[in-house]
């Protein structure tokens, strides 16, 4: 070649080349001997690639051979590249940083350490998502194998553990926060916070104002922690998907939330800039459809909860930290006589949540921090205020004598019983056993809708009463339909004109209910009104003095003739009519055994419907068409009489 690339951009020429070969011979051969040792290190002994009856095309060319020989036994590899022709910088680091410069060489791993490498880095420690969710179903489910490999871990399964999740709404910084907290747990002294310009990593986090976290997830690696009285406890660290993106419902928000509360020793709710009357409303909502999953309620179903309060703007009033921090909480949640009900009530409601509620104040991180698109999490980046007090922060909830161990129903609980009470929880959120939460809009619209059927349904009943009431007397059946239809349209026009909620598609579900209820309501009236018929009333003896009649005349006509069987059986049936009409009396006398009234009711009503009703009309209408016959008759004979005595005449 007559010119070489050179890898700084240049080249060079082949003299040159030439000239950096003879200074590098006696380094060649240092190689030579190097790479033999590290082939006997490896398991490469079959051959070795640097005898001297190796083939080569020149001897002074550095790696004669090479080309020809596999770089491991595991596979094929490239061919080497000769040192000849290539810049001591673009060999391998793996191999050599400089050959001349140092005397030690680095040997290459072989297939096996990379194989090694790779499993141990699937092994390292990340983020797991152990509840996954379900956009278009908007439902959650349980990765029970991801945790399962978490909290049965042989050094973990048997301790008590603590549980620290952050909750709140999304693009708050959680994600960022619990990256500190790693942090803290690997390097528990004065240089947690770790160098100027260490990019943060852990759990995925961004810049933007898109959603990054979905679901639950946990941090892979589960730390043991030795507490001041010598015993030995795992720290579990949750992160969770932000509430009230444009992506997740009510009900997801909630499920979330609660779960995530129910699961935790430690709840941080991450707030932005202060703590406003809706935050504490929806904490409110989200505790509560906690609670509604758990089996039993104790006196305080959650232990600790820490308001923290990210960008805050007032520090001359309450200073930055925990005292601050407390001092403003206990103002926020003070319960006044001149509050309204309603805010009495969500303030109760949080303090018989919690068995233990703190409040933390942290000023913003910095513009750098939130205009700068590239920012990793470097502190250098991040204002010294903020890294003041996440210093204080962090071990205010890690510190090993600050840790809460996580109990349920006062007993501590183990990473093993971590385990089924997740599974136990999530099963409740998979079922229809508990209603579904709702915004505050469609809640709303829900009662005020509903307060409108029960209007018109009232106004419904008033006016049937007024018609076929208990004391009024019985109705036809055909007016007492008519005065249905009548009250039906003025109740719906009632309830159109009530000022409802939700608009005209919501508003027509409850339209269509309340018409259902009135038609049941007037199925109820009729029966009724039908009791006071005295016929109606004697159905069923009727009925039964019926067969029992045709059955005695049954009997004894096939009696008679000689038909033993059929007459027993007709007087099995009148038995069994004669013993039903005596119940039905005692029934009707006493009060007792309704469900057997009832039952011959039915009885009766079908012999009836079916057997007796159409026999009767069919009789009725022969009947009346035999007197219609002999009533022509009897007019065209009187006719003709008449007109033959007119002829006589």
């Amino acid at each position: 070649m007559a010119r070489l690339l050179d890898p700084r951009g240049g080249h060079t020429s082949a003299g040159s080349a030439r000239r950096k070969r003879e200074k590098s011979s006696f380094d060649v051969s240092h190689v030579r001997f190097q790479y033999s040792k590290m082939a006997e290190v490896s398991g490469l002994r079959s051959k070795n690639h640097f005898e001297p009856n190796s083939k080569s095309r020149d001897p002074d060319e550095g790696f004669s051979g090479v080309e020809n020989v596999p770089f491991c036994r595991h596979k094929k590899r490239p061919p080497l590249a000769r040192p000849e022709d290539l810049e001591e910088e673009l060999l391998p680091h793996t191999m050599m940083s400089n050959f001349g410069k140092n005397d030690s060489l680095t040997p290459s791993p072989d297939e096996g350490i990379e194989e090694d490498k790779v499993q141990l880095e699937e092994e390292k420690a990340r983020p797991i998502q152990i509840v996954l969710t379900h956009e278009d179903e908007h439902s959650f489910e349980l990765d029970t194998a991801a945790l399962e490999k978490i909290l049965l871990q042989d050094h973990v399964k048997d301790l008590n553990v603590v549980v620290v999740s952050v909750a709140g709404a999304f693009r708050k910084g959680k994600s960022f926060l619990l990256d500190f907290m790693l942090r803290y747990m690997h390097r528990q002294d004065d240089t947690w916070m770790g160098g100027d310009d260490d990019p943060l990593t852990g759990f995925s986090w961004r810049g933007g104002c898109e959603r990054e976290t979905t679901g639950i997830q946990v941090w892979s690696e589960v730390f043991v922690v030795d507490k001041p009285d010598g015993s030995k406890v795992a720290v579990l660290l949750v992160d969770t998907q932000g509430a009230f993106d444009s992506q997740s419902t009510i009900k997801d928000c909630a499920t979330v939330f609660a779960l995530s509360t129910m699961t935790s020793s430690v709840q941080v709710y991450n707030l932005s800039q202060n703590i406003q009357e809706d935050d504490l409303q929806h904490l409110q909502l989200f505790t509560e459809y906690g609670r509604l999953a758990m089996e039993e309620i104790y006196l305080k179903p959650f232990q600790s909860l820490m308001f923290l309060i990210r960008d805050w703007s007032y520090p001359y009033e309450h200073y930055y930290g925990p005292k601050g921090g407390n001092a403003f909480l206990e103002r926020r949640l003070q319960v006044k006589q001149n509050q309204h009900e309603e805010l009495q009530n969500v303030r109760k409601h949080i303090h018989s949540c919690f068995s233990n509620i703190g409040c933390f104040l942290l000023p913003h991180p910095g513009l750098k921090v939130a205009t700068n698109p590239y920012f990793d999490g470097r502190l250098r980046d991040i204002d010294d205020d903020f890294k003041r007090e996440l210093a204080s922060l962090v071990p205010l909830l890690l510190a090993p004598e600050r840790l809460v161990v996580k109990e349920i129903g006062g007993n501590k609980v183990t990473c093993r019983d971590l385990l089924e009470y997740f599974k136990a929880y999530i099963k409740i959120y998979q079922g229809e056993e508990l209603p579904h939460p709702k915004s505050m809009l469609q809640a709303t619209a829900e009662a005020n809708n509903l307060t409108a059927v029960a209007g018109a349904k009232a106004m419904y009943s008033k006016s049937m009463e007024q018609i076929c009431g208990g004391d009024k007397p019985y109705i036809a059946p055909a007016d007492l339909e008519r005065c249905h239809d009548e009250f039906r349209q003025h109740a719906v026009g009632h309830f159109r004109s009530v000022k409802k909620m939700g608009g005209d598609e919501f508003c027509q579900r409850y339209q269509n209910q309340l018409e259902a209820e009135l038609n049941e309501a007037y199925g109820n009236f009729s029966k009724h009104n039908d009791g006071k018929n005295i016929f109606y009333a004697a159905r069923t003896p009727a009925t039964l003095f019926a067969v029992m009649f045709v059955t005695y005349v049954a009997a004894g006509v096939t009696g008679f003739i000689g038909l033993s069987t059929l007459a027993a059986l007709a007087n099995l049936l009148m038995g069994a009519a004669l013993m039903a009409l005596c119940a039905w009396a005692y029934v009707k006398y006493s009060g007792e055994f309704r469900e057997l009234g009832a039952l011959i009711d039915q009885l009766a009503d079908l012999l009836w419907e079916q057997v007796l009703k159409p026999l009767s009309e069919h009789y009725m209408e022969d009947n009346v068409r035999q007197t219609v016959v002999n009533s022509i008759k009897a007019s065209l004979t009187e006719q003709g009489s008449q007109h033959a005595k007119l002829k006589t005449h």
